[in-house]
């Protein structure tokens, strides 16, 4: 829902790509500032991929200043591993200690009550 999407933004540090007035590319990262960040939501618009902004957009998040000193940054991807690794992301080296809780059904249930 909308609301969803407006609070993780609200939450969130986030960037925008614009050709002129037009939005054709974002990103968010959610952070402590301190130790830790996580990026997400990455996209740009398929009529604008091939020009290098995804690779602006990560070097402008990875110069931003809030985000200097982590000593983690993590995403995940299924498709796009070689832009990142680019940029001096690699996979995770060890996901022994790696733990989730996934609540597959949790906006359906919210949007109900």
């Amino acid at each position: 829902s909308f609301s969803l999407v407006e609070k993780s933004i609200q939450n969130s540090l986030n960037f925008g790509v614009y050709q002129q007035e037009e939005q054709v590319g974002y990103a968010r990262v959610i952070s402590d500032f301190t130790t830790f960040a996580y990026l997400c939501d990455v996209f740009i618009l398929p009529d604008y991929r091939g020009r290098g902004l995804s690779k602006w957009l990560i070097t402008c998040i990875q110069e931003h200043p809030e985000l200097q000193g982590l000593r983690r940054f993590m995403l995940m991807t299924r498709d796009a591993h070689g832009l990142y690794s680019q940029h001096g992301f690699s996979p995770l080296k060890d996901a022994t200690g790696v733990m989730e809780i996934t609540k597959p059904g949790i906006y359906l249930q919210q949007a109900a009550n």
